[in-house]
């Protein structure tokens, strides 16, 4: 596995989040402002995108933002969320980041935790998805 990085929204993450957020999961807004200015992620088995993210700093939160992790269907169940988010947060502290949050769907926020994030937030819409936001330390 390989995981770039890439400072404009490559098409495999386009794909992948497309087949996850607005197919899958039924988002009606996937793709913001936030793709011109975030850094983007994308893991690969071979030549085949698997696994994508992106990561920012966001001025209102006073830290990084991983947000917009998803795995391509086929490939689920090896760890591959895990390996983006250790990548994400690698590249964030080389960045000099401190912190790093997480607007986490709350259905896997046990994902998140057993990654080391803790609530810090209510629970909030996103469209019609209750989420939270959850931080670590670095």
């Amino acid at each position: 596995m390989e995981i770039k990085k890439y400072t404009t929204l490559p098409e495999e993450a386009k794909r992948i989040r497309t087949e996850v957020f607005l197919d899958e999961q039924k988002f009606t807004v996937e793709f913001d402002e936030v793709d011109d200015i975030a850094a983007h992620l994308v893991m690969y088995d071979g030549e085949k995108a698997v696994a994508v993210c992106r990561y920012f700093f966001s001025e209102e939160k006073d830290c990084y933002m991983i947000g917009r992790v998803a795995v391509d269907k086929q490939c689920r169940g090896k760890n591959l969320g895990s390996r983006i988010m250790t990548a994400a947060e690698d590249f964030i502290r080389e960045d000099g980041g401190k912190a790093v949050a997480v607007s986490a769907q709350c259905r896997v926020s046990g994902f998140y935790e057993s990654l080391g994030y803790k609530k810090a937030s209510d629970e909030y819409l996103d469209e019609y998805c209750p989420h939270i936001l959850m931080k670590k330390s670095l």
